[in-house]
């Protein structure tokens, strides 16, 4: 093959050889002791890599599975919740609310901008009835990083629980939850946990645990009481996707023999790569006072379009990007830098960026982009992140 094959989606995202043959080592029978073993082992790496004393559970579906079985253990139908939106994955937690009878109360955030904390303890403080906050830690269709610690610190001082959507942050971002006061905190297997897509993870906290015992949920497969009692005897509570538990075991050895700080590393030092090289060739960055660590989203001019782009960047480079949603559709370039990618791959997704730009009809003055990205990546790897 001429062209490596290299995927910059915001997930699902590359597979490491390690994990790839470990999930396709003969399959094993979930009610066995080798199972209970396996689920012993990923349990004590999840509570590591969310950040908490609490069990983390798996669930066999996709992320949007988690945000339902959050919505539907913490609340209950009639119960209002504040949805931070800024992003078409923000906009997913109304419509799950809804579903859930519950009635959401949306807090428009400026595409491109963060989360207020001042605006979130201002709606918190107008409306005594709101049991919930729900928001995006990365949002995936923006490349904004909303300030969940922040944010957590409002909520912690009031009733309502704090549900975050980590599906691309998890293992790319910190987001200790214990330590920053998290009620919920959710994952898919499809980002920076390496894994295929149609394995979900949700942890709560002591005080949403507390919450359940108020709530009845009327879902019948997301029953997170009845999975936290599996899990404490090693078990779930219906056949679970096992071969990609036993890739997890595999992510979470790599994750354990790196370090979880320098991964975090890695990430902020790929996201600076990124920004730099949009930056040097003169395309605006979408994402403004708070980025992503794990996707880097830009605007084309007018007369460039999206889908010509990413058309030309994978038949000629072998690269494969993502676009925007809705009115960004053909505006929006996403470069999804998370997993198991790093530098080298990252500049190859940059110069086939570049080069389909202009094969497009686009202009770029700046002939040492990758150069400047690389020095960004070495200067912030060196330097750490602002953590």
């Amino acid at each position: 093959m001429l062209n490596k094959p290299r995927m910059f989606t915001p997930g699902p995202t590359p597979l490491p050889e390690r994990v790839r043959l470990a999930m396709a080592a003969d399959i094993i029978h979930h009610r066995k002791p080798p199972f209970k073993a396996l689920l012993a082992e990923i349990q004590t790496g999840l509570r590591e890599l969310f950040g908490t004393e609490q069990p983390v559970l798996p669930l066999t579906c996709s992320g949007t599975g988690a945000m339902v079985a959050a919505v539907a253990n913490l609340f209950s139908p009639g119960e209002k919740v504040l949805v931070v939106e800024g992003g078409r994955f923000a906009e997913r937690w109304t419509a799950i609310s809804r579903s859930c009878g519950l009635t959401p109360v949306p807090m428009k955030v400026e595409p491109g901008l963060g989360a207020s904390p001042a605006a979130v303890a201002a709606a918190l403080d107008a409306d005594a009835d709101i049991r919930g906050v729900l928001v995006q830690h990365s949002e995936t269709s923006t490349g904004v990083q909303h300030p969940v610690e922040a944010i957590a610190a409002v909520t912690r001082t009031r009733p309502a629980l704090l549900v975050v959507d980590g599906i691309s942050a998890v293992s790319i971002t910190p987001c200790p939850m214990d330590a920053w006061g998290v009620d919920c905190l959710l994952t898919g297997s499809q980002k920076g946990l390496m894994l295929p897509p149609g394995l979900a993870l949700i942890a709560l906290s002591e005080r949403a645990w507390g919450k359940t015992t108020d709530v009845e949920s009327n879902n019948y497969y997301f029953q997170l009481k009845k999975e936290r009692e599996a899990n404490k005897i090693g078990q779930t509570c219906y056949t679970p996707a096992i071969s990609l538990l036993v890739g997890l075991a595999e992510s979470l050895r790599m994750f354990r023999e790196t370090g979880i700080q320098a991964v975090y590393r890695k990430q902020w030092a790929m996201a600076m790569m990124a920004r730099k090289g949009v930056e040097a060739v003169g395309l605006r960055l979408f994402a403004q006072d708070h980025f992503a660590w794990g996707v880097t989203s830009l605007l084309l001019p007018e007369g460039v379009s999206a889908s010509a782009l990413l058309d030309h960047a994978a038949k000629k480079y072998n690269v494969i990007m993502a676009g925007g949603f809705d009115a960004l559709k053909d505006r929006m370039i996403r470069i999804g830098h998370m997993g198991w990618l790093d530098y080298g791959d990252l500049a190859v997704g940059l110069h086939a960026l570049v080069a389909s730009f202009t094969a497009c009809g686009g202009h770029i003055g700046c002939r040492n982009y990758l150069e400047q990205a690389l020095e960004a990546y070495w200067q912030a790897f060196e330097q750490g992140p602002p953590l």
